[in-house]
Order: C-alpha cells, then sequence, then structure tokens
C-alpha cells in the first residue's frame, strides 16, 4: 500500500494577450533573420551593383516586418477589444468578505474506530486523519474550480493552512476534533471528478478500505458560508538594507 505523503498543489494560469504577442515576435524575428540568409539572389559583378542589390532587398525584408507589426498590432487590439478589462476581472481576494451561497460539496474525514486500534494489527499512526490528508482534499477541492471553501465551517483563502497539534485540526487557531468536514462551493462533478484525480486522495481511500479510515463525500444544493475573517493582505519579500 502506497505510504500517505502529499506534495503542495500550485496553480497555474496563462494569458490570450502574452501568447499573441510571443507568436508576433517570433514572426518578426523569422523576418529580421531572413534579411541575412537569401540565399537564391545573383551573384553581383562589381561592387556598385552588390550595393543595389543589397539595398533593394533590405527595403523589401524592411516592407515585409513592417506588415508583420502592423498584423501583430492589430491582433493586440481585437484581443483587448473581446478580454474583460483588468477592473471587471474577478478577483478571488474580492469575494471573501461576502458570503457566498450556492451548490457544494462536502467532504467528511474522520480516524478509524478504536476497535481496529485495539487488534493491535495496525500501526495507530496510520489510523487517525493526518494534516496531510486533509490538505490533500483541499488542493484537489481548489483544483477542480471550487469558488468557496470552508473547514469546519471556517472560510478559506486560496493562501489559507491547516495544522494539526496532537489529534486536532488548527484553522484560523481554534482547535477542531474529527469528523473534519471540507465544504467547497462550485461544480459537484468537475469537485467530484478532481477528488477521483488526486493520488494523495486515492492513498487515503486505500487506507479507508483497509483500515477503516473514515471518509464521506456529499452533493449539496445549496450551502451559505460566511465571509473570510483573515487578513487577504499579501506581503512581498524585501531586501534587507546592507545586504544588497
Amino acid at each position: 500500500m502506497t505510504k500517505r505523503t502529499y506534495p503542495w498543489w500550485h496553480p497555474q494560469g496563462s494569458s490570450l494577450s502574452v501568447g499573441l504577442v510571443a507568436v508576433g515576435a517570433g514572426l518578426l524575428f523569422a523576418a529580421n533573420a531572413q534579411l541575412f540568409e537569401d540565399r537564391e539572389y545573383r551573384t553581383p559583378q562589381n561592387l556598385v551593383e552588390l550595393v543595389q542589390v543589397e539595398t533593394q532587398k533590405l527595403e523589401s525584408r524592411e516592407k515585409a516586418v513592417s506588415a508583420l507589426r502592423e498584423r501583430v498590432d492589430q491582433a493586440i487590439l481585437q484581443a483587448g477589444e473581446t478580454e474583460t478589462p483588468a477592473e471587471e476581472t474577478p478577483n478571488i481576494f474580492g469575494y471573501l468578505d461576502k458570503e457566498m451561497t450556492g451548490a457544494a460539496l462536502e467532504v467528511q474525514l474522520w480516524d478509524a474506530p478504536k476497535t481496529i486500534a485495539e487488534s493491535g494489527e495496525w500501526d495507530p499512526n496510520q489510523l487517525v486523519v493526518h494534516q496531510q490528508d486533509v490538505e490533500a482534499v483541499m488542493n484537489a477541492l481548489w483544483s477542480g474550480g471550487a469558488e468557496a471553501m470552508t473547514v469546519q465551517g471556517q472560510r478559506l483563502a486560496a493562501t489559507s493552512g491547516v495544522r494539526c497539534v496532537g489529534n486536532v485540526l488548527l484553522v484560523h487557531d481554534q482547535r477542531f476534533s474529527p469528523p473534519y468536514v471540507i465544504t467547497a462551493i462550485g461544480d459537484p462533478a468537475r469537485l467530484k471528478a478532481a477528488l477521483d484525480d488526486s493520488p494523495q486522495v486515492h492513498i487515503y481511500r486505500q487506507y479507508v478500505a483497509a483500515a477503516g479510515l473514515g471518509l464521506s463525500v456529499t452533493d449539496k444544493a445549496s450551502v451559505t458560508m460566511p465571509a473570510y475573517e483573515g487578513t487577504i493582505e499579501l506581503n512581498y519579500a524585501k531586501i534587507l538594507e546592507g545586504t544588497g
């Protein structure tokens, strides 16, 4: 059976405009390179003719580069017209100070029954829910498009974390005992698929089947989550004076 160890998940994103600029830049580089790579020209007979031939080639290539620049500028302009303006783009931090209501998926995790622990067949450490198990579920739900999430009813940000101290879970400095309840607002089908695709959740499910750890996954037609009560200001690293 696979050991329960879990890497942290990081989201990634992309931008249409950046892609267009990159493609356009590639075309420009290619066109400029061709200024110096034409092998099909005839060999001039003297220096004057050589200058004339090269000048004509340069002018031709400059026109091609200018036309490509216009195409790139037009593509960027069209992309800007179809994209949502920056001030209208949703920001996940912008919703945290408000309640959210919607369809959701609820996941509960709990320890194995004491009778299994008393049998002596298992290492007791394998019969309890650990921090990484809760994190595995949280990461899977975020990756599945969760729009909002709570753990034990505490609203989380995408940067929030949980921590185990002994046999209790710390969420926003509050202590909770199992069962641990993780609820995510979003498309329940996508959220379930993300749980199914998570290698870490798959490992936990192996222990559910073999060691009696608890797991339940329940659709919720509608839940209302409280506003986030923590700080949402991100701090950036700075070079200390005298060290740079």
